[in-house]
């Protein structure tokens, strides 16, 4: 599993070029055929043993960021988010601009030059702009011009043999599992789904249940753990290294009860570790997936991931692993 050439590819919303070219590269080692659609959305086929239903994976391969939405007359990069961002995370932050990766910093007034009013209040996110080292708007735009992508510069590290940091872990966890399961080969056909443009309202995966009219759809995701320390009366689940999460509803979906039941089944047969996604708000490609055409059993299982939407986060690679295993084991089950 190269979790970190998926971590460390650029891929922001609406703008997915260098994770979909990987994962394109990838899929094609193993599925029986790669298309991408309008949309930008990949999918890969692998027959299956003679079944005659249509099994689904699903990750979404975009990831938050932001856009350039000017530069100013000192060189200065104005931004607009893409997906759900802090301002609070972004300051002083390295990030890479455009498809020549251009290096900048997310700038901001140092302390000694702030007023105190301006010390004890966040930073509205209107006053971020990139710092690339120009010096003027005319030599800023000799590298980038409007439009361009702008993602975290963050690259992925192990902490230890099973704790690993890196950026976009929602959803690039995800894709290695469906590209793991692309490996694999089960009675029905089996489609590997990367889709785009998620963290900006699941707009590739409106398009994919429609399109392969599939019997059932697991979405493997990255979810947020909160085994981070805060007050005691606060749920602390998910959390790094107890498995993967189930959900049974979240903002978007409900689980199919078949897929829920066959799953807590399959994992206490198999003693996977898992845990239910608590609380249950957010919403995945589940959301429009299920309810694409006459409807299509769907079941989501994430990845815990520590500060997801931000520059870094943290999580456990045997929870990726029980993911890919408990995944593996409910598709061979139907």
């Amino acid at each position: 599993m190269n979790i970190e050439k998926f971590s460390n590819a650029m891929g922001v919303s609406g703008d997915e070029w260098e994770i979909r070219r990987i994962l394109i590269e990838e899929a094609k080692k193993y599925a029986d055929n790669v298309e991408t659609d309008a949309m930008g959305n990949v999918i890969a086929m692998k027959r299956g043993n003679g079944g005659k239903k249509r099994l689904m994976a699903v990750a979404h391969m975009d990831e938050v960021g932001f856009l350039v939405t000017g530069i100013d007359e000192s060189g200065f990069l104005k931004l607009g988010r893409v997906g759900g961002i802090d301002p609070r995370v972004c300051v002083d932050k390295r990030v890479i601009v455009g498809r020549d990766k251009i290096p900048g910093v997310i700038m901001i007034k140092p302390i000694h030059l702030t007023s105190r009013d301006e010390r004890n209040k966040p930073a509205p996110f209107s006053s971020l702009l990139v710092d690339i080292g120009t010096g003027k708007k005319e030599e800023t735009e000799r590298y980038v011009k409007p439009g361009d992508p702008v993602a975290f510069d963050t690259k992925f590290e192990k902490f230890s043999n099973n704790i690993i940091k890196g950026k976009a872990f929602d959803d690039r966890l995800g894709c290695v599992a469906v590209l793991e399961l692309l490996k694999k080969r089960y009675k029905h056909d089996f489609y590997a789904v990367f889709t785009v443009q998620e963290e900006v309202g699941l707009r590739g995966a409106s398009v994919i249940g429609e399109r392969i009219k599939a019997d059932y759809a697991i979405i493997l995701e990255g979810t947020g753990a909160q085994d981070f320390p805060h007050k005691k009366d606060i749920n602390k689940s998910p959390e790094i290294g107890a498995g993967p999460c189930v959900t049974i509803k979240d903002g978007r979906s409900f689980a199919s009860p078949e897929l829920l039941k066959l799953t807590v089944k399959t994992a206490e047969e198999n003693k996977i570790p898992f845990q239910f996604k608590k609380p249950g708000v957010g919403g995945t490609d589940a959301g429009v997936i299920q309810i694409a055409g006459t409807g299509i059993k769907t079941i989501v299982y994430a990845t815990p991931a520590r500060y997801i939407h931000s520059p870094v986060s943290i999580s456990s690679v045997n929870d990726l692993k029980d993911k890919i295993n408990l995944t593996d084991l409910v598709l061979k089950s139907l």
